[in-house]
């Protein structure tokens, strides 16, 4: 079962939204990637699947872009769902940035 469940609306679009999500997936990696262990990702179709692994914890999860908006569930491992409120406050901040009409 998911401890972050999150959903963000846009006006963009499924395929800008796409595009917007997998260009700063590929920024995230480039600039933090060496201190990932392991990450993992794998698309099929609208639905992005992904675990990324950091100091012995993984974190899992499924993320679905819309037409209208996207929709994030993750598992986090024990250590960080007792900062859940504080991770999902983080991820919506950065994701209506990122879905934003500031381009």
């Amino acid at each position: 079962m998911p401890n972050l469940t999150i959903t963000i609306p846009h006006q963009l679009g499924r395929a800008e939204a796409r595009r917007r999500i997998s260009e700063q997936a590929v920024r995230l990696q480039s600039q933090h990637g060496g201190m990932f262990e392991r990450v993992e990702q794998r698309g099929v179709g609208d639905v992005l699947h992904f675990l990324v692994a950091a100091v012995g914890q993984s974190i899992t999860g499924t993320l679905l872009v819309a037409e209208q908006d996207v929709h994030l569930e993750v598992a986090l491992p024990w250590m960080l769902a007792m900062l859940a409120g504080a991770v999902k406050k983080q991820i919506e901040q950065r994701g209506r940035e990122l879905l934003g009409h500031r381009q």
